[in-house]
């Protein structure tokens, strides 16, 4: 599938342009003094990039809908809907890319927004009291998935791009969590996980795990 966006995410361009405009306009003045601006800059443009990934081909598969690192794998009550769920838990802090993908082809039957608090987003209790987006994905074999966006200590926007109706592809940039948070995924308890508490995941690229 061919890569519909920039190397640099299209959110950080104002943040990006802001940084770098204030960095020039203190180094035509003070080059010393504008070195901890262009520091900012540089941070900023790490944080807001959104490079390509490869799409694994593999029946079943259950892709990462973020960069990060496996913080919980465990059978839970999927909150959304009402289901017993195996639940995998991306955390991202604030040096992953910050981009979420679609973990599955399916289509977009509901999605809920819950407004909440910023707790640290590794803490496990941010599932449910934080800020957060989700989705519930019905995939073309009848497998229900639940993908929630959920905003961290220093997160204060998060985006999502698709709505319920909408035909989703594994891969498709969906949505944006600005500055460190964490994404959940709720499957069916029988599904397979293929990754491993405290692992270091990719988003599309890494196999969360396999679908009944």
């Amino acid at each position: 599938m061919s890569y519909p966006h920039p190397v640099i995410a299209r959110e950080g361009w104002p943040f990006l342009s802001i940084s770098v405009a204030a960095a020039a306009a203190v180094a035509w003045f003070s080059p010393a003094w504008s070195v901890p601006l262009w520091l900012i800059a540089v941070f900023i443009l790490q944080f807001f990039r959104d490079p390509p990934r490869k799409i694994p081909d593999l029946a079943g598969a259950v892709l990462s809908p973020a960069d990060g690192r496996i913080v919980v794998i465990g059978r839970v009550r999927d909150p959304y809907l009402e289901r017993d769920a195996l639940k995998i838990s991306v955390f991202m802090n604030v040096f992953n890319v910050h981009s979420n993908r679609i973990p599955v082809d399916g289509r977009v039957e509901a999605a809920w927004y819950h407004a909440g608090s910023f707790l640290n987003a590794a803490l496990d209790k941010a599932s449910l009291e934080n800020e957060r987006n989700a989705l519930h994905l019905r995939t073309s074999g009848g497998g229900d998935v639940t993908c929630v966006q959920i905003a961290g200590l220093i997160a204060r926007r998060i985006l999502c791009y698709v709505k319920p109706g909408d035909v989703v592809q594994r891969g498709q940039r969906y949505g944006f969590i600005r500055f460190g948070s964490r994404v959940d995924v709720y499957l069916p308890v029988e599904s397979i996980p293929k990754v491993a508490v405290g692992g270091k995941v990719f988003a599309t690229e890494t196999v969360l795990a396999v679908l009944p």
